[in-house]
């Protein structure tokens, strides 16, 4: 049986990012900021193995969540990627933020340049689960939820 432990996101500015994610949506710093230069490490290098040769720079930090999933932010500084392509709903799509109070979380993700991306839809009627689809102010995707996966969707 698998558990997600963190997941990986790319962000044109890691710093700005990384305030962002504490600042608004309360998660901590659990380790980094790291810097990562292909001109200077060992040609064994994990990054150079886990990210393939096309990176050649990069910046990352891992944050944590109080429920103890985690976010890692990349900031590819220098990435010779040709021919990629972005098509929607394809690879990453969202990451899904259990929080306390929907309506707060959401007018304090617009208040720091978010957006709210849908409208808010209750999944279960009679039941108090809620979803809403919003944006960070980098353009990824954040499913803000009532409920974790199994109470919103179990049984249904």
């Amino acid at each position: 049986m698998a558990e997600i432990t963190h997941i990986g996101l790319a962000v044109p500015d890691l710093d700005r990012a990384a305030e962002w994610y504490c600042k608004v949506l309360g998660f901590y710093i659990l380790s980094g900021p790291f810097e990562f230069d292909a001109a200077t490490e060992e040609p064994d290098h994990m990054t150079l193995d886990l990210q393939g040769p096309e990176i050649t720079k990069m910046r990352n930090i891992h944050l944590m969540s109080l429920g103890g999933v985690g976010i890692e932010l990349f900031e590819f500084q220098e990435a010779d990627i040709k021919g990629e392509q972005l098509f929607p709903h394809r690879g990453f799509f969202h990451v899904c933020l259990i929080v306390e109070n929907l309506i707060e979380t959401i007018e304090r993700i617009v208040l720091h340049g978010g957006r709210q991306r849908s409208k808010i839809h209750q999944t279960t009627k009679d039941k108090n689960h809620y979803l809403v689809y919003m944006e960070d102010p980098f353009g990824n995707i954040l499913e803000l939820s009532s409920r974790n996966t199994s109470e919103m969707y179990g049984n249904k």
